[in-house]
């Protein structure tokens, strides 16, 4: 049997063939064109007024935290229910991360939760869009908005998702995106923050060159910066993906509805987008049925070349932090359990999945 992967990139070598050329023959594979395109592009496509390409989603996150002036004995909320690296940058930046519980249908932040957990330490809230959902983002806003808290915007995932029309990026007070080859829009690596704040995007314009400055012609360094920058080659690979991303978006959600007329009827339930949401699918995932073990699921789809895996991570149950802070979100950890996710792309053979997944089940594959 062929293998079934998780995914497969929407890019290939003929994409960029010419532009790789042009940037091998130009000798110059930092800071060009390439890069002053896909910032502009970026921009244009979710209508925000700056945006900024990085090494990383990861980077993009901590460089917001940087330029916000979080450091020891300050809080930031986090949306429980993700990748580590969403927690990771405040650990490491020094703050402690506060763990807000999500909600089961669409893996999201609870509003309740926020609420509950703001303090007189708390400097930022970090929304994760679980999957490139964005459901619940207009209530944390508003939350955010009403105590004086700057939102960072965990879209990792997002690329191509809306919320009433309003393209992710241009949403939240500092929006970071990834460009990892699970993403929609790989660039191999890399990322990008993005933001409407004139005051951020000054900073950031700074921070992510080593903290360089030009002044009446004079170049300096002003702050303690880093080199979050991506190269010309990833930006070639962004501009290529981005001209197709509402596509892309549009033909992964048709893929979800063939799944759901197959995995519903078995049990499975899938990620709720709420109303006013055009969920990219990043990535698409269920909730396994009752009395099912995922993990033998995992497993026994594996033995057949089908690549499944988990939906993603309980933030709070992970060793190092439940040791930490012996505090654990039980809807994160429920979905951390029992979460499912089916391979997703061009042309996947969604009734071979489905049908080994009746099989497992016990069912009738016919």
């Amino acid at each position: 049997m062929k293998k079934i992967p998780l995914i497969k990139p929407y890019i290939s070598f003929e994409d960029v063939k010419t532009d790789f050329e042009a940037i091998f023959d130009s000798g110059w594979f930092t800071k060009g064109h390439y890069i002053a395109d896909f910032k502009k592009e970026m921009t244009e496509y979710t209508s925000a007024k700056y945006s900024f390409p990085t090494t990383s989603a990861t980077t993009a996150l901590y460089a917001c935290l940087k330029l916000m002036g979080i450091t020891a004995g300050d809080e930031v909320i986090v949306s429980d229910f993700s990748f580590p690296a969403t927690v990771n940058v405040v650990e490491e930046i020094g703050a402690k991360p506060i763990f807000a519980d999500v909600s089961l249908d669409t893996y999201n932040m609870l509003p309740a939760e926020l609420e509950n957990k703001i303090s007189s330490k708390t400097k930022a809230v970090i929304f994760v869009d679980a999957f490139g959902n964005l459901s619940g983002l207009d209530k944390i806003k508003k939350i955010c908005e009403k105590n004086s808290l700057p939102l960072i915007e965990d879209a990792a995932c997002a690329i191509g998702s809306s919320l009433n029309g309003i393209k992710s990026g241009n949403i939240s007070d500092l929006t970071c995106f990834s460009f990892h080859p699970r993403k929609l829009l790989t660039c191999g690596e890399g990322g990008a923050i993005i933001t409407n704040n004139p005051n951020y995007a000054e900073k950031l314009e700074i921070l992510l060159n080593h903290g360089a400055s030009v002044q009446d012609g004079k170049f300096d360094f002003v702050e303690a910066g880093y080199n979050f920058r991506m190269t010309e080659l990833q930006a070639a690979m962004g501009i290529s993906q981005l001209k197709k991303l509402d596509s892309i978006v549009e033909s992964r959600n048709a893929i979800k509805e063939s799944y759901n007329s197959e995995l519903i009827q078995l049990g499975f339930i899938p990620q709720l987008a709420e109303e006013g949401i055009t969920h990219n699918i990043q990535s698409l995932v269920y909730r396994v049925p009752e009395g099912c073990h995922r993990d033998n699921l995992i497993k026994y789809l594996a033995a057949d070349k089908i690549e499944t895996t988990i939906g993603t991570y309980c933030l709070s149950g992970l060793t190092y932090y439940s040791k930490k802070y012996d505090s654990i979100c039980p809807n994160s950890k429920y979905l951390q359990d029992n979460c499912l996710t089916v391979p997703c792309y061009e042309k996947v053979d969604v009734q071979t999945v489905c049908n080994k997944i009746k099989l497992f089940l016990g069912r009738d594959s016919k």
